[in-house]
């Protein structure tokens, strides 16, 4: 008799693990095994994977395709899997290639047929976009707290220092006087913004793509409805190919992301602006930042350095994403297994992120003499003297000019506009009475903006209080 002869072809490989592999004539390579396993990554979504395999598993005894006893079964197997993953002794392999593979292969092991009777109705399709759904879901829930965290402790400090005078700029040139309160309002209306994208992306994520099977459904009479109202969602993808392969939740979220880091850039770049020596603006606490190898003097503010950085890999993440399903047929394909580590790291970055900056805020000591001294530079009030003009009947451009005017003797005499006497600006134009050096004061500018959005203080401590309300119910 022949060797093949000899070696039935089902026992070829029934060392073999994979679920799939009585379909194959030869092994697959230990250099395929590593370069398509994800295990290394997607064990991460252990947890939601059982979640999911028991509302589906509630469901199959539900219309009789399990019976109460294999039911029962897979609810112990899957919790004594959840906690020898939560123990640390659950032995993962890349032989079984994925998270779902591993979980299902112990779980025959620890009850035998119930388990191989799991996966009735569903496929690893459905599976894997169900897990990332539900934990992409956990993860928003996550951002958003930290988010309403963040904005919480920007409102208190900037109620601290609703009065607290700072330069706006434009082009990075004095413009106006602001207030340090008004100017962190800024970042809580951006926070508050990334708040909202993400809470509606979450309306798409919490949508449930199990039932549609590899991508065509399945004939089995399962309900899709109660496996949804299990797991929490709000409702069912309508279209089984979509199901499977629509990954536009989770471009979205690396969008969100995105937006969420570029904010925090740009908050980042003004701490460390504010910071120097040359501004001196702020100090940070220093468990935020470091010192030099070489230079004893040295206090970095490698906080807000790094998550300027770390900005470049959230985008990345987000193009990664869009450049991966650009090209894409219907319906699954092997090129969405590179969907998950961007869009973990993504999560990831940004839950670090906002983790620490919540807590930074806090750390921010302000050095309010120096923002004063460098709001009197500039002729931060010259607008105000323009429309002090507009309010005495002269047309704006006329008053515009008139003030450029003013500011060049100022230039010339190395003074503010403040420092003039009441003749030199007088010469100027005759309607300036002495009422002008109220309009002058750096508080008399600030105090001036009284309209929703202005800086004036009454009004930082308005909207301040606001969003302390927000975000304390």
């Amino acid at each position: 008799m022949s060797k093949n002869a000899s070696t039935p072809p089902h026992d070829q490989f029934a060392n073999k693990s994979q679920a799939w592999s009585a379909r194959f004539s030869e092994p697959v390579s230990d250099l395929v095994k590593r370069y398509t396993a994800s295990v290394g990554f997607d064990q991460r979504m252990a947890q939601v994977d059982i979640q999911g395999s028991l509302a589906h598993a509630d469901m199959l005894e539900s219309i009789g395709l399990i019976s109460t006893d294999d039911l029962q079964a897979i609810q112990r197997g899957m919790q004594q899997i959840l906690q020898e993953i939560q123990d640390g002794k659950f032995e993962w392999s890349i032989d079984l290639e994925d998270v779902h593979l591993n979980i299902e292969k112990r779980l025959v092991e620890l009850i035998g047929d119930a388990g191989k009777r799991l996966h009735t109705g569903r496929s690893r399709n459905d599976q894997v976009a169900t897990d990332i759904r539900l934990w992409l879901r956990a993860e928003i829930d996550t951002s958003l707290e930290l988010l309403r965290q963040l904005r919480h402790n920007l409102a208190a400090l900037a109620l601290k220092h609703a009065e607290t005078i700072l330069p706006g700029f434009t082009h990075l040139q004095v413009a106006q006087p602001v207030t340090f309160g008004h100017h962190l309002l800024a970042y809580a209306e951006m926070f508050a913004r990334d708040a909202e994208r993400l809470q509606d992306c979450r309306k798409r994520v919490n949508r449930l793509p199990l039932g549609a099977a590899a991508l065509a459904g399945t004939s089995y009479p399962i309900d899709r409805e109660r496996v949804a109202r299990t797991l929490g969602f709000d409702s069912v993808c309508r279209n089984s190919l979509d199901a499977v392969s629509d990954r536009d939740f989770a471009i979205e979220f690396c969008a969100a992301a995105a937006l969420i880091m570029m904010h925090v850039s740009r908050l980042s770049e003004e701490l460390i602006i504010w910071m120097s020596p040359r501004v001196g603006f702020i100090q940070l606490a220093d468990r935020f930042c470091t010192g030099s190898s070489i230079m004893p003097q040295k206090k970095n503010p490698d906080v807000p350095e790094l998550a300027r950085g770390k900005t470049g890999r959230v985008n990345g993440h987000l193009v990664a994403l869009l450049t991966l399903m650009k090209a894409q047929p219907l319906a699954y394909n092997k090129d969405n297994q590179e969907d998950k580590e961007g869009l973990y790291d993504a999560a990831d970055t940004i839950r670090d992120t906002l983790t620490i900056f919540a807590d930074m805020v806090n750390g921010i000591t302000v050095k309010a003499d120096a923002m004063r001294a460098a709001a009197m530079q500039g002729f931060a009030t010259a607008t105000d003297l323009a429309d002090y003009l507009v309010k005495k009947g002269l047309p704006f451009r006329d008053a515009h000019e008139t003030v450029a005017l003013a500011v060049r003797t100022c230039e010339e005499q190395n003074c503010d506009l403040a420092d003039l006497t009441l003749e030199q600006l007088q010469s100027f134009h005759a309607s300036i009475e002495n009422d002008i050096f109220d309009v002058l004061t750096l508080e008399g500018s600030v105090a001036a903006r009284n309209h929703i959005g202005g800086t004036a203080p009454e009004r930082v401590r308005e909207e301040a209080n606001r969003i302390l309300w927000e975000t304390q119910n």
